[in-house]
């Protein structure tokens, strides 16, 4: 588990929020809760049915992340993003966690953006 850890390019936000997910948008989309996002893809946990994405699938994900700025500390950027499934683990009988790499990589690195908001709410408290 730490080599995987260790070979990561980049720090992932852990983040707890919905993501809706499809191969094609024009289908009925289905719902997951994610567990944490990188610049390059996510993984996110979703019940175990007949919508529960194969390793391989491509699937497009809408998901939102917290945007931090200096007006407005609860703001949301909404994504879009196409990607491959590279793993489906089994969480217990209901659940499973898809992990996905997205095609083209998000325009910010969640996990540093977090970082700058936890040291800006440090500044303003003293």
């Amino acid at each position: 588990m730490d080599d995987m850890i260790n070979r990561r390019r980049e720090d992932r936000l852990q983040y707890r929020w919905p993501v809706w997910f499809a191969e094609n948008f024009e289908q009925s989309l289905a719902e997951g809760l994610m567990v944490d996002v990188s610049s390059g893809g996510m993984a996110f946990v979703c019940n175990a049915d007949e919508n529960c994405p194969q390793m391989g699938q491509r699937l497009t994900a809408r998901f939102s992340i917290p945007r931090f700025d200096d007006d407005d500390f609860s703001d949301m950027t909404s994504f879009t993003r196409t990607g491959h499934v590279l793993r489906v683990d089994i969480v217990n009988a209901f659940l499973r966690q898809v992990a996905i790499q997205f095609e083209e990589p998000l325009s910010l690195k969640p996990c540093e953006q977090a970082g700058v908001e936890i040291l800006h709410n440090l500044n303003l408290k003293y």
